[in-house]
């Protein structure tokens, strides 16, 4: 409610030409006057911090959207806020130190006014927290999420290296042969959600059962979301451990959302997978690098380097004019690991890539004496 209250009095002194309305003066609106008014007299109840966190939450917002629109923020066109709604599937509030939440003696999280909390502990926390985010999902589930300060221990050096190479019949392929199934948990989780879905359709509006069947609908998908989640931080987690560096092609995932294999890229999840061996690779003292996604992975011969000149998805198997017979997917991963190690430095500081040279004689393109 203080979110969308500061949203809307900010819009107003947009749209009335006003000046910006500064943070201070946001809060004494819609938090300290706002208390004493009959309608919004129940904000009293509610610690302050969680208040102030709301505003926090809108200035944010905006800093993202104007840095967006000024070419500052990297990546995709970040949209202004816009006003939240209490059948959001994702609610979330946030205590500071200010809040003084603690955690007692028996386990339970106490928070302010609101009082001890049971928590069932996925581990213990490695420094005292700094803040927590207590968030309800789509599956009336609650999550406490703690932030801590720790430091980074870096795995002990390894030898190894490994190029990756992403696909959906494989999820993924890397540059020594193995091969890693696409677990596909949409897939096999269709038919129940087919059933609860249908379940849904058929009940009334505003009824209790139909609340029940929406619950149950959410409780389908965030079992598949779970079961994908855990699945890529093992398999990431078992990567970087094995390898010193590891190199994957940078994908168009947008770009495929958009075609007929949408639903099955959404099913594997690269992003999220990519992204999880991105960040465990700088925390565990790994090297990690995208390989540009025009490079010809498929279509060029890791044995003598000769790129064909066309390679249909339906070709999973080819052979070079040198007589190397190919596996696809495993080509690829070691061409994406000889490129990464080519754009990597190597320890005097120098590019592994070799640079320019002279074109030999009968290889020049131009003939003496021509301009």
């Amino acid at each position: 409610m203080v979110f969308n209250d500061g949203l809307r009095i900010r819009r107003d002194a947009h749209a009335a030409g006003l000046p910006h309305i500064s943070g201070g003066d946001l809060s004494k609106q819609v938090i300290t006057r706002a208390k004493k008014t009959p309608g919004r007299s129940w904000l009293g109840e509610v610690s302050a911090v969680v208040l102030q966190q709301a505003l926090a939450d809108l200035n944010t917002a905006y800093r993202n959207f104007f840095a967006s629109l000024t070419g500052k923020r990297k990546g995709p066109k970040v949209a202004p806020p816009r006003f939240r709604s209490k059948r959001d599937n994702r609610q979330a509030i946030r205590f500071t130190k200010n809040a003084r939440f603690s955690v007692t003696m028996g386990g339970k999280l106490r928070l302010p006014k609101i009082g001890d909390v049971p928590v069932r502990w996925s581990r213990d926390l490695p420094a005292e927290p700094s803040s927590v985010t207590v968030v309800k999902d789509a599956a009336d589930r609650y999550f406490a999420s703690f932030v801590v300060e720790t430091a980074d221990v870096p795995l002990p050096e390894s030898a190894g290296e490994v190029g990756i190479d992403l696909g959906l019949s494989h999820f993924a392929v890397t540059s020594d042969g193995r091969k890693v199934d696409n677990p596909r948990f949409l897939r096999r989780a269709e038919r129940r959600l087919r059933k609860a879905q249908r379940d849904l359709s058929r009940k009334a509006k505003g009824g209790a059962n139909r609340a029940k069947a929406r619950a149950r609908v959410a409780k389908a998908h965030a079992r598949v979301t779970d079961a994908r989640r855990d699945w890529a931080h093992k398999l990431s987690t078992q990567i970087i451990r094995d390898s010193q560096a590891v190199y994957v092609e940078s994908l168009a995932v947008s770009g495929l959302l958009r075609t007929r294999l949408a639903k099955s890229v959404q099913d594997a999840g690269w992003s999220r997978f990519v992204a999880v061996l991105e960040y465990k690779a700088a925390r565990y003292g790994r090297h990690f690098a995208r390989i540009d996604r025009w490079f010809p992975s498929s279509k060029l011969c890791s044995a003598c380097g000769t790129v064909a000149a066309s390679m249909p998805l339906n070709v999973r198997e080819w052979t070079c004019p040198c007589g190397v017979v190919h596996d696809r997917d495993v080509n690829a991963a070691k061409n994406i690991l000889a490129a990464g190690r080519a754009d990597r430095l190597n320890a005097c500081g120098a590019r592994v890539r070799p640079g320019p040279a002279p074109a030999q004689r009968e290889e020049a393109g131009s003939r003496r004496g021509a301009a």
